[in-house]
């Protein structure tokens, strides 16, 4: 019988399920293009991970970050079959950079937070041409309707690319 983890052989830190509630609603007040963000966490094997969390945060969908109406960061947290999911409005651009959301991963046993980004479409930008050719398509989210579709591996085959601070 495989013994469960405890928190002495676990490392932090540790987040409450009540963390990330209520917070992946960022689109209430916003104006512009309002989408659905959703996908999975899985790890190497990939198995789903469930309550890691995850914050995004992005620009107005004109592209700009000083929006009063729109905060511009949310948090959720996946759920036993590794799913997340976030309302929000589709970003505009900016000078130099194509529309994208930034995640942060956060998760009970990682050494550091992760950072990757999001696409909607493969495009001329200064952070996915920092990825391998082979490899950006792993950072465009698939449309699905409304929702966009963006899956994260932590290891493994298939890994998202993550960037360091």
């Amino acid at each position: 019988m495989k013994p469960i983890p405890t928190g002495e052989m676990t490392l932090g830190p540790f987040f409450p399920r009540e963390f990330a509630q209520g917070a992946n609603d960022l689109a209430t007040e916003a104006r512009g293009e309002v989408i659905e963000i959703t996908g999975r966490v899985v790890q190497a094997d990939g198995k789903a991970l469930d309550n890691v969390v995850l914050e995004i945060w992005q620009a107005d969908s004109r592209g700009r970050f000083d929006d009063p109406q729109f905060f511009g960061w949310g948090r959720a947290a996946t759920d036993a079959n590794g799913v997340y999911r976030f309302r929000t409005v589709k970003p505009g651009a900016y000078e130099g950079r194509v529309p994208h959301i930034n995640f942060c991963i956060l998760y009970s046993g990682l050494m550091r937070q992760l950072q990757t980004t999001m696409f909607f479409e493969l495009a001329k930008d200064p952070v996915l041409d920092a990825v391998p050719a082979a490899r950006r398509p792993l950072l465009v989210a698939r449309r699905e309707g409304t929702a966009y579709r963006f899956d994260i591996r932590l290891r493994g085959e298939g890994e998202t690319p993550f960037f360091d601070d």
